[in-house]
């Protein structure tokens, strides 16, 4: 019986014409068949809490989280408190149990807000450049120094594979300018990764300053609005030398290379000049919690759930244009709608347990730098080598209601659960949207990624960068009233879903073969070459 039969079987029931019960027994079957047939499969999709979950519910989540009233959640800042709060008290209320090293549902975190001096210079010969244009000093202490530069080619020391910029310089008293990042990566979030380690090298050997030389791909103009103003950082260790703390560091725009060139040809007097900056304490947390898997021997591994709960706040902290009438960056695609998805799935798996445990982590500090999943992967509460995967969630926004992104496509042998847990709601699949953007390295997932664990990025639909993704991302225009509830409430069931098929699966994901991560995931997981 085709399709046609079907329709007009059902316009015969719900017409007015008298029916016989024997007559309605066999349509009624007929149409069941013919729904096979045409592929609604009833048992499609299961019945499982997540095809329970409401619009109404996560309407709400989001209204709130995205409301005027959090003031666009930046890190540190009450806002950003109330939406842990809020997060933690769902956990609790599901049945998630704490996590031994936490306090309560939360792993604090000691950021310090530093802010950068307002003067300093560096002078070369004739050139003067200038704090906050040309010149970036980003810490030290206050200081005027008379010396030498010195060129260390990426300032970089690797016991393990032999690498010494400093072998046979020295750079005590002087000034050491070098290139961005470590010499085997010009990512972004490597370069910036690589800041700390950077200034400890240096000042270890002496260094009475550390500047690097910006040859990034993206403009000065955006890296010199996002440093040159308070910004947070971890709080340095205990221990940490004075002749760190005390070291000048910072970012220099040469108006050409051959500049620095002539370093390594002549002595070259330089004199730098800083009035210091400024920090004070300014904590954050991660939300926190571990539901237990339903299966005596799978439960002792752990698919870690994330997402960043934090925003970029109100006015000149956001980094866009505002008005008076509208100043807040209410962050409704860019991750409160993420983190509604985590909270909804929490939900559900508290109902129905999935075989696997659930490590739910809602993290902070990701606008300004990945800097709370950054610091879990530096201070995990369960072991690393127990979790064998990350399901992240970011957003920058959506160009399609029929799709769903997914940023590590092809890389952690996950490409066919994936797909059934994302058609189970009637949504496709985007392979790794916008590649040029380098997605996947953006988000906290790399955090995890770089440690060795399978990542990747569940994020809305979105088939390149265009001016629907502009409209919103990063601007006041980013409010709740401005999504489609219907599609959103899609995007969380399949996040639920997606996460319990590969928490159930008797296999485990793995890095693809020749995967940047796959020798950190060996060495994680103790697998060998």
């Amino acid at each position: 019986m085709g399709c046609f039969t079907a329709i007009c079987i059902v316009q015969f029931l719900v017409s007015s014409e008298p029916v016989s019960c024997v007559q309605l027994f066999n349509m009624k079957n007929s149409l069941f068949a013919c729904l096979l047939v045409c592929g609604f499969s009833l048992s499609a999709q299961p019945a499982l809490p997540e095809f329970q979950t409401t619009k109404t519910e996560v309407e709400a989540h989001l209204r709130f989280l995205a409301s005027d009233a959090l003031q666009g959640r930046r890190t540190g800042a009450p806002g950003n408190n109330i939406a842990a709060q809020y997060i933690a008290a769902h956990l609790e209320a599901y049945g998630f149990q704490k996590v031994p090293g936490a306090s309560g549902y939360f792993q604090p975190i000691p950021f310090e807000a530093v802010k950068p001096p307002s003067k300093g210079q560096l002078v070369l010969g004739k050139s003067i450049f200038m704090q906050g244009e040309e010149l970036l000093i980003l810490s030290g202490e206050a200081a005027v120094l008379n010396s030498t530069a010195v060129f260390a080619g990426h300032g970089w020391v690797d016991e393990k594979t032999g690498h010494d910029d400093y072998k046979g310089l020295d750079v005590a008293g002087k000034v050491v300018f070098v290139l961005p990042g470590p010499p085997d990566s010009n990512d972004p979030l490597a370069i910036f990764r690589a800041m700390s380690t950077k200034r400890s090298i240096a000042a270890e050997r002496g260094a009475a300053a550390l500047i690097e030389l910006y040859r990034l791909s993206f403009p000065w103009g955006f890296f010199r609005q996002y440093f040159n103003k308070e910004n947070l950082r971890a709080a340095p260790k205990e221990g940490e030398s004075a002749a760190v703390k005390k070291m000048v560091y910072a970012w220099w725009k040469e108006p050409s290379q051959d500049l620095v060139k002539s370093f390594q040809t002549k002595k070259t007097k330089v004199k730098l000049e800083s009035n210091g900056f400024s920090s004070r304490p300014m904590p954050s947390q991660n939300v926190i919690g571990v539901l237990e898997g339903s299966d005596p021997v799978l439960k002792n591994e752990y698919v870690l759930l994330t997402a960043h709960y934090d925003h970029v706040g109100t006015g000149k902290d956001g980094g866009a244009p505002f008005t008076p009438q509208d100043s807040i960056f209410n962050g409704t695609r860019d991750n409160a709608m993420g983190t509604v998805a985590l909270i909804a799935a929490a939900k559900s798996f508290a109902q129905q347990r999935p075989k696997r445990s659930i490590l739910f982590l809602a993290v902070t500090g990701e606008e300004l730098g990945l800097l709370g999943s950054q610091y879990y992967a530096e201070n995990p509460l369960i072991p690393l080598n127990q979790v064998i995967f990350n399901l992240n969630i970011d957003n920058g926004g959506y160009n399609t209601t029929e799709h769903i992104s997914i940023v590590g496509h092809g890389r952690t042998g996950t490409d066919d659960l994936l797909q059934k847990g994302i058609e189970a709601l009637g949504l496709k699949v985007i392979p790794n949207p916008a590649p040029e953007q380098n997605l996947f390295d953006r988000s906290d997932n790399v955090s995890f990624a770089a440690k060795g664990i399978p990542a990747l990025c569940f994020s809305l639909g979105i088939t390149g960068f265009d001016d629907t993704i502009a409209k919103y991302y990063h601007q006041v225009t980013d409010n709740p009233d401005s999504i489609d509830y219907d599609y959103f409430l899609k995007y969380c069931q399949s996040f639920a879903y997606t996460t319990r098929l590969i928490a159930d699966d008797a296999g485990k994901p793995r890095w693809v073969k020749g995967d940047k991560y796959e020798k950190a995931g060996k060495a994680l997981y103790g697998l060998g070459d």
